[in-house]
């Protein structure tokens, strides 16, 4: 799965207000700090998070997205890597998610998202970082809270919104 043509990735000096990528993977793990593994679809609800996800409560990082291209370049370390490994929800192309502001929104399929976190701390015993000496997630991957609850597939468009719109 190598980067797409034709979809518009990077974000502009507007903060990247309709941009727009597509889902690759939606995936879920019932048990914190494991692989997630992948789903049809994910569930969404306000206040919630993915139904069924380990990760899901009222908290702010409800929902995890890691752009593919950045998976890519661990796979060119030599990796065999699919989707979830690296824990995230959402496994995204075509748009360079690190760069959004955080209260950015995002619409994925009929949900909509509000990014609340990019990147995270590492813990130590990540399996992928003791490997190679690095993991994308902790730079190139953001969190959100559900502001509008429906599914999530592969396949789904993901547009990031203007500034204040939900609709």
């Amino acid at each position: 799965m190598q980067g797409s043509e034709g979809l518009h990735g990077g974000v502009g000096p507007q903060g990247g207000e309709g941009l727009v990528g597509r889902v690759l993977a939606t995936s879920v793990s019932e048990h914190k700090g494991t692989r997630k593994h992948a789903v049809d679809a994910l569930e969404l609800r306000v206040g919630v998070g993915i139904v069924g996800d380990a990760h899901a409560g009222a908290w702010h990082r409800q929902v995890s997205l890691l752009p593919n291209e950045s998976v890519d370049r661990m796979r060119e370390r030599g990796l065999e890597l699919a989707a979830g490994d690296f824990a995230e929800n959402i496994l995204t192309e075509g748009l360079v998610l690190r760069e959004l502001p955080v209260g950015s929104v995002l619409a994925v399929g009929e949900c909509r998202l509000v990014v609340t976190q990019i990147g995270k701390k590492c813990h130590n015993d990540c399996e992928i970082r003791r490997i190679t000496g690095m993991c994308v997630m902790p730079t190139d991957g953001i969190f959100c809270v559900v502001a509008r609850g429906g599914s999530v597939r592969a396949g789904d468009v993901v547009r990031v919104m203007g500034e204040g719109e939900l609709a």
